[in-house]
């Protein structure tokens, strides 16, 4: 790949340094750009053929150079003979005007280096399309290679050349002397034109009738480029140096031979002898074989071999052959009528304009493009021939590729869109709108086709109007919407309202009609609709319209009318022109039954909605029912026992333990929320309250300590000093601690605790050592919001199993004691620590007998636990208890009353007070 670029660039740049090096310092150059090198001709195909462009006016020329290296070989004076020849070709071209002969746009100018002048732009020559590629550029165009001439192109090319030579005998009374291939040269559109006048003979008499020609000697030693191609020279020519005006018709034979025959002429002559080659040659045109001419049309083919007979006076004449029967094919005929419109008057061109089209399909492409269509739009700035030769121009547009279009139509149509006048060119334009907005682009539609239609809308002519509105739904779907909806739709609008034409009405109606499809649907209904209502007129045809778009509005599966739309405008509207006096009864049903369907599709979907919403509102309703039920059946679990309201505080989550200390293993489920939606409050609410459950929940557990067992003292201990001592230390903590909550009633407390250390840890928090328990779980707080609303209980222990037997003799050993307030003491059995045994005739204490006597196993109190409302235990574990702290139970909270005899104090005062505080 990167080979074939460097190929490619090198390529480029060797032409581009052969031209600029050939061009540059011309005088041609000062006003002239020159382009690529194209193609080759004229004499010896020495003529290097470029494009360019006229600086002042971007005018379109073809550049002939000359290279003067091409002759660097020879002697001087061959040189300057070569120069001087193609000097007086050049000359002699520029001073002829005529349609057949090659037009100089600059006349020749040299250099140092070259030989320049402008033509028309140029094809190519025709030795190039015919195969004669010589001194063309590496690679050869492929436009050149490919090119393959039509019939049509051959016969009228044929008949250019004839009418040109015809000009030349007998206007000018000149003979070319070297009419061949490579001085026969294609313009850009397709057209034959003659060049190379190097050897031209003019008359030595041009006042007579019969001019007269000196013709000049062969000269075998001049070079090939001072010398005439004698490959179509005519014999007398050499043989007997005279020449006419039949010399260059024998040329047209060799040519017309030549064309037929991919370039080759009738013989082949041999340029180092060629008056041998002449000689012997005479023979064989004089005895042409039919063998030689079998590619020729058979309809011309007589006429080329009387061209070349070897007596010039058999030859027809350029007069004679213009007007031969093979000219007159319809191509030829259309093509040579165009070269001569400048001569017509505007009635006989509107007359071949109207018959063009029936021709037109006949033609090649090619032809039709690049030679017909040039003469068309040059017709456009005749506006009286606009509508004539429009219909042509479309034609064609049908026929071309969208670059075509653009790139040869559209540029010469532009103008004409803004063209009002004669009003036939709106009338065409919208006949073939499908093909405007087909090939021209969206910036060109938008800015010339649309604004045609806006205008065609607008137009004082009804016809046009009409035209207009029965046109535009055919090419709808092509218009962008934007510009439909804000500019085409308003005109629409506009015309129906404005005018006094019923048909123009009707015909907007319908057009609006047609178009719905392509709008937006709430665009129909907030601008279409309510304009149906500002239409004054009650004609039938205009009533049926309007009844005709509410229709397809309402039964269109992308539009649709709203039930509320359809309630409260289109509804009333469409009743009150039923009633109208002019409609006939079919017109009425029509009416009614659009009326109804709409009724129906109201009903359905109304009725589809209130059953949405009762079954929406039963669902409610029943909801609502069930929430009620379910906060009453909550309430009425709730209700029974305030002890349990702490457990419905904190979800149940934790675990109750029985008096016994040990958990029951029961806890209260979670109170179910109500299917029913919350507000932002209790939502927050509930939040807390969960995320406080939670933080309960994972507190970790209180591990518990192990004890090392005191070693035994021997040594006696005054237990009644030390049991005085904690007692009044107890004494001095309960005078500084706040009143204790008075106990539930019906609840007991155990004499003796359990013997379960770890289960008494687990359930209630309390350390295992201590002789009590929890004298207050059932307790709640005086006030609902004393703690924010949380329950709260209060644990105090309880000294009433300590009551001292003042009738007993006998002391016991109340050393065990110890280990309440201190953990240096090892365990000592709690019965150990029961009060003696009454003796008989000994009356015990009232109270004290309530709470039973000492359970001597280990399952006896969880038999005997006392339960709380619900069934749960009174009590909860110490992780349930965001109050509870062991260290408030590390020294004891009261102090009993002591007598002055070292015991309890026994009175009736101490009974009726326990009496009172626990009933």
């Amino acid at each position: 790949m990167e080979s074939m670029l460097n190929k490619l660039k090198s390529t480029v740049t060797k032409v581009t340094a052969d031209m600029t090096s050939a061009v540059m310092g011309n005088p041609v150059t000062r006003e002239f750009e020159v382009g690529r090198h194209i193609a080759s001709g004229g004499p010896g195909m020495c003529w290097r053929i470029y494009n360019g462009t006229k600086k002042s006016t971007k005018q379109e020329v073809a550049v002939f150079v000359f290279d003067k290296k091409m002759v660097e070989k020879y002697q001087k004076f061959d040189k300057d003979q070569i120069i001087e020849s193609l000097k007086k070709g050049v000359q002699q071209l520029t001073r002829l005007r005529h349609p057949r002969l090659l037009t100089v746009q600059h006349p020749l100018e040299e250099s140092r280096d070259c030989l320049a002048f402008c033509t028309e732009p140029v094809f190519a020559s025709l030795s190039n399309v015919l195969g004669q590629w010589d001194n063309l550029p590496s690679p050869v165009p492929t436009d050149i290679k490919d090119y393959k001439l039509y019939d049509v192109e051959t016969k009228y090319g044929l008949l250019q050349i004839s009418e040109g030579l015809s000009f030349l005998h007998s206007g000018v009374k000149m003979v070319h002397g070297n009419l061949c291939l490579e001085n026969i040269i294609l313009n850009k559109s397709g057209a034959w034109k003659i060049m190379g006048f190097d050897f031209s003979i003019s008359s030595i008499n041009p006042s007579d009738a019969e001019p007269k020609y000196s013709c000049k000697e062969w000269e075998p030693n001049l070079p090939p480029l001072c010398l005439p191609n004698p490959e179509y020279l005519a014999p007398e020519y050499i043989l007997s140096v005279s020449c006419d005006a039949a010399s260059d018709m024998y040329s047209l034979g060799v040519v017309m031979h030549a064309v037929f025959n991919e370039g080759k002429p009738v013989l082949q002559v041999n340029k180092h002898d060629i008056f041998k080659s002449f000689s012997r040659q005479l023979d064989q045109l004089s005895r042409l074989s039919p063998t030689m001419l079998n590619k020729i049309p058979e309809e011309v083919r007589e006429h080329v071999k009387m061209l070349l007979n070897v007596t010039p006076n058999v030859r027809p004449d350029a007069d004679q052959m213009t007007k031969i029967p093979f000219f007159d094919d319809v191509g030829a005929v259309t093509l040579a009528y165009f070269d001569s419109l400048f001569q017509r008057d505007n009635l006989q061109k509107s007359q071949f304009y109207k018959n063009l089209p029936k021709v037109l399909p006949k033609l090649p492409k090619r032809v039709v493009v690049y030679r017909i269509l040039p003469a068309l739009t040059s017709e456009f700035v005749n506006p009286d021939m606009v509508p004539f030769v429009l219909p042509n121009v479309l034609l064609i547009a049908e026929e071309c590729t969208k670059d075509e279009y653009v790139r040869l139509i559209l540029p010469d149509l532009s103008p004409v869109f803004k063209q009002q006048e004669p009003v036939q060119i709106l009338l065409i334009f919208l006949q073939k709108m499908d093909l405007l907005l087909t090939k021209t682009p969206p910036e060109d539609i938008k800015n010339s086709v649309l604004p045609m239609v806006y205008r065609a809308l607008e137009a004082p002519s009804i016809q046009i109007q009409e035209l207009c509105l029965n046109i535009i739904p055919t090419f709808a779907n092509l218009i962008e919407y934007p510009s439909m909806k804000n500019a085409l739709i308003p005109r629409i609008k506009s015309a129906c309202l404005q005018t006094s034409s019923l048909a123009v009405r009707v015909n907007s109606l319908v057009c609006l009609g047609k178009i719905l499809e392509y709008l937006d649907k709430w665009y129909v209904i907030d601008e279409i609709l309510p304009f149906l209502q500002q239409i004054p007129s009650r004609e039938p045809a205009v009533l049926m319209g309007v009844l005709g778009i509410y229709k397809c509005t309402f039964s269109h599966k992308k539009l649709g009318i709203p039930k509320e739309h359809l309630a409260a405008k289109s509804l009333p509207h469409l009743v009150s022109l039923s009633i109208d006096n002019n409609l006939n009864l079919n017109q009425f049903n029509s009416f009614m039954a659009v009326i109804k369907d709409m009724l129906t599709r109201m009903e359905a979907e109304h009725k589809t909605k209130l059953e949405q919403l009762h079954s929406m509102q039963e669902q409610q309703r029943s909801m609502n029912i069930n929430t009620s039920q379910t906060n009453q059946s909550e309430e009425t679990k709730r209700t029974p026992s305030p002890g349990n309201q702490i457990d419905d505080v904190f979800g149940g989550s934790s675990g109750s333990a029985g008096v016994n200390g040990k958990a029951n293993g029961n806890s209260a489920s979670a109170p179910q929320l109500p299917r029913m939606s919350l507000t932002l409050e209790e939502k927050q609410r509930l939040a807390k309250e969960q995320e406080q459950a939670a933080k309960l929940r994972n507190q970790p557990a209180l591990a518990p300590q192990s004890i090392k067992p005191a070693t035994p003292s021997t040594q006696a201990k005054d237990l009644t000093s030390c049991l005085l001592n904690n007692m009044t230390s107890l004494g001095s903590l309960s005078l500084t601690s706040p009143p204790r909550p008075g106990l539930i009633q019906g609840s007991t407390i155990s004499t003796y605790p359990s013997t379960t250390p770890m289960g008494s840890m687990a359930s209630n928090g309390y350390n295992p050592t201590m002789g009590f328990q929890a004298g207050g779980q059932g307790m709640r707080a005086p006030g609902p919001g004393l703690y924010g609303g949380m329950a709260t209980t209060t644990s105090t222990p309880n000294f009433g199993t300590l009551t001292h037997n003042q009738g007993s003799s006998n002391t016991p050993d109340m050393s065990a004691l110890d280990s309440l307030f201190t953990s240096s003491k090892p365990k000592v059995s709690l019965n150990q620590m029961a009060p003696p045994k009454p003796t008989p005739g000994t009356t015990a204490t009232p109270w004290l007998n309530q709470f039973g006597s000492a359970q001597p196993s280990q399952t006896a109190p969880m038999q005997g636990a006392p339960l709380a409302m619900g069934g749960v235990t009174s009590g909860f574990g110490m992780q349930a208890n965001p109050f509870f702290s062991p260290q408030n139970f590390s020294q004891p909270t009261a102090a009993p009353v002591m007598n002055t005899g070292g015991g309890l104090r026994h009175s009736s005062s101490i009974n009726n007070d326990l009496k009172d505080l626990f009933g």
